[in-house]
């Protein structure tokens, strides 16, 4: 009986010995899938990066105000497709300086630069300010679908009618 209990305990610490090796095998060789998926994720997303950046970006014009000093933005409303490119033309044609405020909006986007005059911005942009006949361009890719709103955060203008509405939507 002391035999076979011995025999028992070998057989079952055999047993036991190839499932905890087919169990460190298994985890090698998840941990080496997700390290592959770790270290190929930037490269795949260097490649849409490129891609994008390749892209022409579709051109919007849009005045802060007018000629007139009319309070408004044209067009009023604007609506994006996520994961294409686009460039904002903004212009200041009025005698008051304005400000394209979108902070939802633009936490929504990637921006690849915003260009006014011979200075160029990169990073997170909420707001631009355009003084009195400035221009600028701000090229971007939307990430985020929504409805933002869109202002002029000088005071008194959003209750005169400078506001507008952004859309991202497929």
């Amino acid at each position: 009986m002391k035999a076979l209990f011995t025999e028992n305990s070998e057989n079952l610490y055999l047993l036991l010995a190839a499932r905890l090796q087919l169990v460190r095998k298994i985890t090698v060789l998840c941990l080496l899938l997700c390290l592959g998926l770790i270290i190929a994720n930037p490269a795949i997303a260097a490649n849409l990066a490129e891609d994008l950046l390749k892209q022409p970006a579709t051109e919007i014009k849009i005045s802060l105000g007018n000629s007139a000093n009319e309070l408004k933005f044209e067009p009023d409303h604007l609506e994006f497709v996520p994961g294409k490119r686009y460039l904002l033309r903004l212009t200041n044609p009025s005698q008051l300086k304005h400000y394209f405020t979108a902070k939802d909006f633009a936490d929504g986007i990637w921006t690849q630069k915003v260009q006014a005059g011979k200075v160029e911005v990169k990073g997170a942009i909420h707001e631009l300010e355009l003084k009195p006949g400035a221009e600028a361009e701000w090229v971007f890719v939307p990430m985020k679908q929504g409805n933002y709103n869109l202002h002029c955060s000088i005071p008194g203008h959003t209750k005169a009618g400078m506001k507008g509405e952004i859309a991202i939507a497929n």
